[in-house]
């Protein structure tokens, strides 16, 4: 098999590609990475310097591929699956990346900016950055919540990059700073990501690893249940 993804099962990123792959059923073999094992770690950082996952690895055409939208954006024209995830069309091409750039820079570094920050010692809490970080959330929620009340994908019609961008981003902030009750078109569009069998697979492969998350203690029942 040429493609090999290294990831952990964990990571947010790394479900954002993760559905790439299951919703056009595109083999590829899953190298599990543990960053906190020093050798693995500089392993990885050998691939990949920044030391940031997902890499993809394209054996067959001898390339190193990182960054999740462009890892999609390869995989959509080398390994073109029946469900294109990015339009052909150039405008809906357009609004596509514009809304992969919304959910990753204004819903997933603020949520990771949260979440890490739970990591860091006492002395070390970033409190300023960490009420930035929820400020942004909500008005990226607020943005989306009216986008989603006449789009029915992030997009547009039809599931496309941007959705890819926005499953783990919102499943992750939905729990440091939920969205249900405020906003109800962003709430049920996400309920919609949930029902995709490609997002189903990603939280199922998560679930043994969930005690690791931060926030587990306030996941909604029915994600460590798998309901």
């Amino acid at each position: 098999m040429s493609l090999t993804l290294y990831l952990h099962p964990l990571a947010s990123f790394c479900h954002k590609v993760l559905i790439a792959l299951y919703e056009n059923d595109t083999p590829f073999d899953a190298s599990l990475v543990d960053l906190l094992d020093p050798a693995e770690a500089a392993r990885f950082a050998e691939l990949w310097p920044v030391g940031k996952m997902p890499v993809l690895r394209d054996s067959a055409r001898d390339i190193t591929i990182p960054e999740t939208s462009i890892i999609i954006e390869y995989l959509d024209h080398h390994y073109p699956g029946s469900r294109p995830l990015m339009p052909r069309d150039s405008d809906a091409a357009l609004q596509a990346r514009l809304w992969d750039r919304f959910f990753d820079l204004y819903i997933h570094v603020p949520m990771q900016k949260i979440v890490t920050d739970t990591l860091r010692g006492k002395d070390e809490n970033d409190h300023r950055g960490v009420t930035d970080a929820r400020t942004t959330l909500g008005v990226a929620y607020g943005m989306a919540d009216r986008h989603f009340a006449t789009n029915a994908f992030a997009g547009g019609a039809a599931f496309s990059l941007a959705d890819c961008a926005a499953a783990p981003a919102l499943f992750y902030a939905g729990i440091v700073e939920p969205f249900a009750d405020r906003y109800p078109h962003l709430s049920a569009y996400f309920e919609r990501l949930l029902e995709r069998p490609s997002m189903n697979r990603v939280l199922a492969e998560a679930r043994p690893y969930f005690h690791m998350f931060p926030y587990k203690d306030l996941m909604p029942a029915r994600f460590l249940a798998g309901a």
